[in-house]
């Protein structure tokens, strides 16, 4: 089994910006995919971004050139740097693993418990 730990939410201005993580542990596992989604009162749950094991990245049109995902495979963590948030950023973010397990070479699909992040006007 693999935990996420996600952090760095909290509350910001509009305009401002925030940085976060999620920091993968316990089973070893082997990375396929890394992604953040994010849902706000009352609408479904939207893919913000993702991040492969080659490094490719993906977007959402709304947040495209103001987010950006990274990986630091040896901490094991992945990161979101939001800058210029609009309100309309407001949700709840959680981070999504596509892993592997190395023991058992089971497909996991693992999510953490999400941070919360509010802007406001």
């Amino acid at each position: 089994q693999v935990q996420l730990v996600e952090s760095g939410g909290g509350l910001v201005q509009a305009g401002g910006s925030l940085r976060l993580s999620c920091a993968a542990s316990g089973s070893t596992f082997r990375f396929n995919a890394m992604a953040w989604h994010r849902q706000a009162p009352g609408k479904q749950l939207e893919l913000v971004a993702e991040i492969t094991s080659d490094g490719s990245t993906t977007y959402a049109d709304s947040v495209k050139g103001r987010f950006t995902i990274s990986r630091d495979k040896a901490k094991n963590t992945v990161y979101l740097q939001m800058i210029s948030l609009r309100p309309d950023d407001t949700a709840v973010y959680y981070c999504n693993l596509d892993a592997d397990d190395a023991v058992s070479a089971q497909a996991g699909d693992y999510w953490g418990q999400g941070t919360q992040v509010t802007v406001s006007s």
